[in-house]
């Protein structure tokens, strides 16, 4: 059956005037084991950006968490807010959040949005809808719920929301286990998992839990805690993923179908009280991750880098940080981590999404009340 439900929202224009100028300041330039670069401003003051993805014609659609998806220029001209978005529940760490393309975009101007929904009584919960987006950007029309996290819980944080399409044309999304661990575990409920479903919110027939009796069939893997980052292999096509543990215990993952990896049973981590969670670090029948961090980084956004303009990172997988601020390059020898260098430890804001443009260069999104595009471009 479809995971789909229609929503009926209005179309009004978006003013593409920008809503602010970027104040540019000169270029700060770091240095790191392989490459020097140096940090462009590429466009400044949004609310708390969340999500990153690049149009065509290279201008690039961004959403704030408050509920606001813009346009942003390629000369840095940020757009007024674009019509027809979805409400959101823009408390805590809900609100509008993950942006992608749907991979026939040149065709369909279709995109795919992740948020917090509100449901009754308080309840919120991860949901996923697509539309079109007018051909100037003006608004988003034919708006479409493809998913809705059930059940719907209260609480204001983790609600996971990373989208990414496989190279079967399915859409995996990721969920947060909304700070109730005991449901993580629970194949009848949603909280904690990856989900697959079809670009119109039915389910995949090879879904590994479509034929398990009260197991929601929608569920790719599970046991995870609240994952931030997700990125497809470029070499393999394999998902991989980032999520955050508690005190210590944050995870690089590949998630594979219908495995269990282990949250709240298993952990690198421990609560914020000190206490210990769980049983430990190992259990079998539950998955290992590929690497951990302890302390926590709060790792959010995931990018394996393909480009040429830095040739010494080719293939290097970045992570964003929110707690600790910086941007960590990891060395890979399949799924093995062998190095990791941290970048941008002086720069002191918090990264929430890692892309990497067209053009090839490295773009992040600071988490920030004043937060701000950034380039990375090699310095000579």
């Amino acid at each position: 059956m479809p995971i789909l439900k229609r929503l009926v929202l209005p179309l009004f224009a978006a003013v593409l005037a920008p809503t602010a100028a970027c104040t540019q300041s000169p270029p700060q330039e770091f240095s790191s084991e392989r490459h020097r670069f140096r940090l462009v401003t590429v466009a400044d003051g949004l609310d708390h950006p969340w999500g990153l993805a690049f149009l065509p014609d290279g201008r690039m659609l961004v959403t704030e968490r408050t509920g606001t998806l813009r346009i942003v220029a390629q000369d840095g001209r940020v757009s007024a807010p674009v019509s027809g978005v979805p409400a959101v529940h823009a408390q805590g760490q809900g609100g509008l959040l993950d942006v992608v393309l749907a991979p026939d975009f040149a065709r369909s101007r279709m995109i795919y949005l992740s948020y917090a929904e509100a449901g009754a009584n308080g309840t919120a919960g991860t949901a996923v809808a697509r539309g079109r987006l007018g051909d100037d950007g003006e608004g988003i029309s034919n708006v479409e719920v493809v998913f809705w996290q059930q059940p719907k819980v209260t609480g204001g944080a983790h609600f996971g929301s990373r989208l990414v399409f496989a190279r079967d044309g399915s859409l995996f999304i990721t969920t947060g286990d909304r700070q109730q661990r005991p449901y993580v575990q629970d194949l009848t409920r949603q909280q904690g998992k990856v989900i697959r479903i079809r670009p119109d919110g039915t389910v995949p027939s090879d879904n590994p839990f479509v034929t398990s009796d009260g197991a929601r069939s929608a569920i790719w893997s599970y046991g995870h805690r609240n994952v931030q980052g997700a990125a497809l292999h470029p070499e393999t096509g394999v998902l991989w993923t980032v999520e955050h543990g508690a005190r210590g215990g944050d995870e690089l993952n590949a998630p594979q179908k219908g495995k269990n990896y282990g949250w709240p049973v298993i952990t690198y981590g421990r609560d914020y009280s000190g206490a210990s969670i769980g049983e430990g670090q190992r259990k079998e029948g539950m998955e290992q991750p590929v690497h951990y961090w302890d302390p926590s980084i709060a790792p959010s956004g995931l990018l394996f880098y393909t480009g040429d303009r830095f040739p010494q990172w080719k293939g290097s997988l970045f992570v964003g940080a929110l707690s600790f601020r910086l941007l960590s390059r990891l060395e890979l020898d399949g799924e093995r981590v062998t190095f990791e260098e941290r970048l941008l430890r002086d720069y002191g804001q918090r990264i929430r999404d890692v892309r990497q443009g067209p053009d090839g260069y490295i773009y992040l999104v600071t988490d920030e009340g004043d937060g701000r595009i950034l380039r990375l471009e090699p310095v000579p």
